[in-house]
């Protein structure tokens, strides 16, 4: 009994590594979901790595907020970073910029990583996950203000991920945090 619920809990990254087979391939067909089956089962049985604790709670209304969100903005950025290529007047500038994140959890903190990488223009160089802060390289800072706004960016997409998968606990530390203008 407590291997099957082992396994019901490990289901939601069984489904994310096909899907994400599906994704690298950029197929979505039969053959793509069974070849990605059978490299999730052999992935998961070779590599055996500690089980993630998930909160258990999902919302969908944040995770829908999530991903809209995040497509903007890799439309937004993309089209930023190419005219900072192109603008010959000015050079783009650069920073690598700390962030402290409010959560205590590796799954958040590897969810907001790689959120942040994927948005063009920053990139993470390092994660101290005893420390929990990530340090991001950022193109287009030119001052301190550009440093705050990257800063809070990366601040608001945790509380975007904490909304959509985040547990009670953090939901109650991220939004409190925000409330009070915290970091």
């Amino acid at each position: 009994m407590n291997a099957l619920r082992s396994a019901w809990r490990q289901l939601p990254f069984f489904v994310w590594l096909i899907a994400l087979w599906m994704l690298l391939w950029g197929q979505f067909t039969v053959l793509a979901l069974v070849t990605g089956l059978v490299v999730a089962l052999l992935v998961t049985r070779v590599f055996r790595l500690p089980p993630a604790e998930l909160s258990g709670r999902i919302n969908l209304w944040w995770g829908l907020v999530y991903v809209v969100t995040f497509l903007s903005a890799v439309v937004l950025s993309s089209l930023t970073v190419a005219w900072q290529a192109i603008d010959l007047r000015r050079q783009p500038g650069t920073a690598i910029i700390a962030v402290q994140l409010r959560t205590d959890d590796d799954l958040i903190m590897t969810h907001v990583g790689v959120t942040a990488s994927l948005i063009p223009g920053s990139l993470v160089v390092h994660a101290d996950h005893g420390r929990r802060i990530l340090y991001l390289h950022f193109i287009g800072v030119h001052t301190m203000a550009d440093v705050d706004r990257q800063r809070a960016s990366v601040l608001r997409w945790e509380r975007r991920i904490v909304r959509a998968v985040g547990s009670r606990a953090q939901l109650r530390q991220v939004t409190a945090d925000a409330a009070g203008g915290a970091r």
